[in-house]
């Protein structure tokens, strides 16, 4: 979506959408660091946790800024994950089938 065209609602929008796609990798690095410390708490294991979710939020941020800059935006990328074609194609199937 171009960005002059954006009022302050489809702006907002775009924010928690890219924001919604900073947080995946960037909790997916969290959990991992969690666990590499808390298996053995100690300076080194703290080291690689602090590094691992540095890690995490660089790429969450590069991934996010690069979907807000693309041409869709983050709105529209999110509710296309979160569209699941497969379900609503069966569930056509069965009202199809279904006797009542």
């Amino acid at each position: 979506m171009k960005e002059e065209d954006q009022n302050i609602f489809e702006k907002s929008t775009e924010v928690i959408g890219g924001f919604q796609i900073f947080l995946s990798p960037f909790l997916i690095a969290v959990i991992i660091a969690a666990i590499i410390y808390f298996t053995n708490p100690n300076t080194i294991t703290l080291i690689i946790a602090v590094v691992i979710t540095i890690l995490g939020i660089i790429l969450g941020i590069k991934l996010a800024s690069k979907i807000y800059k693309s041409k869709e935006g983050t709105i529209h990328f999110v509710s296309r994950t979160a569209a699941t074609p497969e379900i609503d194609e069966l569930n056509k199937k069965e009202k199809k089938h279904d006797p009542r």
